[in-house]
């Protein structure tokens, strides 16, 4: 093995760790929006990790972007945290931890309509397949959370904070070459959480008052699932396949579902199970299909 490539083992736990963070983060605003409202729960969770990423981007080091880009860096930061953090956390007051969990998981369905509709990409007939076999397992994940009779907007948010990732994933792949994983985890963590500043007025007051526990479930959003993970999954990118990568991320719904029963007393219903693995088939064939592309140039 050489010696600058890191052991499988150091890779499968970087994955691992990266999954539990992210199905960590479901329970963490659940329980954060028992003292905060969601503004200041997304604006309290990225000053915590834009105080983390600064100490990392000190020790590290990373370049300066160029005035050119500051609009690129502020719409990624838009996309990745302001509009998608504000949005899941106004979704996750009327959905519980594992439908969450779930309906983000949807992002690559979005991408692939972003892909046609945005950047006229051709879309085989496979891949509408997937996207609206994807659909029908969103239905049925919110349909089971509350019942058929009580779809409301929430989960409408949750799927809004899934196409705000998709974007955000669409204006990186187009525009930011140019800079190394960490740069742009920095950037694009900072720049959203000052987008996030105009809800600062009343964050104190909130601070004060939530109890102990809250306190530390929102601590451990700021550092773990907003920051050490994006580490980690930079690190994981930098030596396995993107497209090999994601398939452990498959595992973050049902890693939340456990971390949501056992600290919330949640109970997934029979139709989210359904819908959940309606959803994440939906996504998986669609990377199948990406990597069989993949397989098919390399071969030619």
């Amino acid at each position: 093995m050489n010696p600058l490539t890191p052991s499988p083992l150091k890779i499968i736990l970087a994955m691992a760790f990266v999954v539990a963070c992210w199905g960590y983060s479901p329970t963490g605003i659940h329980i954060g929006l028992q003292a905060y409202d969601p503004v200041h729960l997304a604006l309290l969770r990225f000053l915590l990790a834009s105080v983390f990423m600064a100490v990392v981007a000190i020790f590290k080091g990373i370049r300066l972007p160029s005035l050119r880009d500051l609009p690129l860096m502020f719409g990624l930061g838009f996309f990745a945290v302001s509009l998608h953090h504000v949005a899941i956390n106004f979704g996750q007051q009327g959905v519980s931890a594992g439908a969450s969990s779930v309906l983000a998981q949807t992002t690559p369905l979005f991408s692939t309509l972003i892909a046609r509709f945005v950047f006229k990409d051709q879309v085989s007939l496979w891949r509408w397949g997937c996207v609206l076999l994807g659909l029908l397992g969103v239905v049925i994940v919110v349909a089971g959370d509350h019942g058929l009779g009580s779809i409301d907007a929430h989960g409408l948010l949750i799927l809004l904070a899934a196409v705000s990732w998709s974007l955000y994933f669409a204006l990186q792949k187009h525009h930011t070459g140019r800079y190394d994983g960490l740069t742009l985890v920095c950037y694009t963590v900072w720049s959203g959480t000052v987008l996030l500043l105009v809800y600062l007025p009343g964050l104190v007051d909130q601070v004060a008052l939530a109890p102990p526990h809250v306190q530390f479930a929102v601590i451990a959003l700021g550092i773990f699932p907003s920051a050490l993970a994006y580490l980690a999954w930079a690190y994981v990118l930098a030596h396995v396949d993107l497209s090999r990568a994601t398939m452990t991320l498959y595992l973050t719904p049902p890693t939340a579902m456990v971390i949501a029963s056992y600290a919330l007393g949640e109970r997934p219903t029979l139709m989210i199970v359904v819908g959940g693995l309606v959803v994440l088939a939906s996504v998986l064939a669609l990377n199948l299909e990406r990597r069989a592309e993949v397989a098919q140039i390399v071969r030619v």
